[in-house]
């Protein structure tokens, strides 16, 4: 099969390599997915640039990038039904702590890590169900119900806040935002009236002024150092901030005091790692949302598998208004 590969870190264009490998078959367990597409987040960025703390060389003498992708699945190993070849699936964790992940023609992995698409669902959607839709589902639904009450989302144009937005809008919450620019309109489009900019110094007066004076009951936030002191003053007592990125801040300093005087939760959403029953619950939860329409995933590049370079230099570039893929297959 053809895959883009690297066995050191350094620039996309410098280390990434289209090579002919050899595809292994499912072992028990296992299924194989003829992949269409490769979803490239930036994490994926990050580990091919040896950017992660801590880590000087890859953990695998030759890796296959991605951890999100779709396909179809055409083998399956001892102890998976045969029913399940010809089955349209998006892949979860696909190379997390693997050295094979989705920027291939194929891929072979634990069964349930393949998951039965919704019908109606195109394999673009798939692709982008991952990290960031799994992400935005936990952000939204690991806790306490939300229905009814009112959420406050923190650069909500990104890729996991538009979902995320989308996934509180289906759950019953009210929704407040932050964006700026074409990122605000995109917000404004799914519906959310109260949508501000994240660096006016009046943002804490106009967060609560829309919510009728109130304090937020939730606050999901990719920037968790930059905003925490802001946040604390929004969040409501016995409230819950849940973060998915801290990239500008990586070691915060907190006002614990506020904080613990409110009774805050903070809850850090790491998706890799979620337990088995949080897992089965998110991508239920996701399914549903995307099986009734309520979620929409949008692209804002398509790559080639010999274009794999570019995608990661355009997830490198940042403000996107959507997915970046790389297309692996024809179906």
């Amino acid at each position: 099969m053809k895959a883009i590969t690297y066995d050191s870190f350094g620039a996309a264009t410098d280390v990434l390599t289209l090579a002919d490998i050899e595809s292994p078959d499912p072992g028990p367990g296992e299924v194989r997915v003829a992949l269409a597409f490769s979803g490239v987040n930036p994490s994926d960025v990050k580990a091919r640039a040896g950017a992660r703390p801590g880590v000087t060389k890859p953990p695998f003498p030759v890796i296959i990038p991605h951890s999100d992708g779709s396909g179809v699945i055409d083998a399956v190993g001892d102890g998976v039904s045969k029913d399940r070849i010809g089955e349209r699936v998006w892949i979860w964790n696909g190379q997390w702590q693997r050295a094979f992940g989705t920027c291939a023609e194929e891929i072979t992995l634990p069964s349930d890590q393949a998951v039965k698409l919704p019908d109606g669902a195109d394999l673009k959607t798939g692709a982008v169900l991952g990290i960031p839709g799994l992400t935005a589902c936990y952000t939204i639904f690991n806790g306490a119900p939300i229905s009814g009450k009112t959420v406050l989302f923190q650069g909500a144009a990104g890729t996991v806040g538009f979902l995320a937005v989308q996934l509180a809008l289906w759950g019953g919450a009210k929704v407040i935002a932050t964006a700026r620019g074409e990122g605000a309109r995109r917000v404004r489009d799914l519906g959310v009236e109260h949508v501000f900019d994240f660096t006016s110094p009046d943002l804490v007066a106009e967060v609560l002024d829309a919510n009728g004076g109130h304090m937020v009951d939730r606050i999901i936030e990719p920037e968790f150092g930059l905003n925490i002191a802001v946040n604390t003053e929004m969040i409501a007592p016995n409230g819950t901030i849940c973060a998915y990125g801290s990239a500008l801040e990586p070691a915060p300093v907190m006002p614990f005091m506020p904080l613990m005087f409110k009774a805050v939760t903070l809850d850090l959403a790491l998706v890799y790692i979620l337990t088995t029953e949080q897992r089965a619950n998110m991508v239920r939860t996701l399914n549903e949302a995307v099986q009734t329409g309520a979620l929409h995933c949008p692209i804002e590049a398509v790559f080639s598998l010999e274009q794999t370079a570019q995608a990661h230099q355009a997830v490198e570039a940042g403000k996107r208004a959507g997915a970046v893929l790389v297309e692996t297959g024809t179906f």
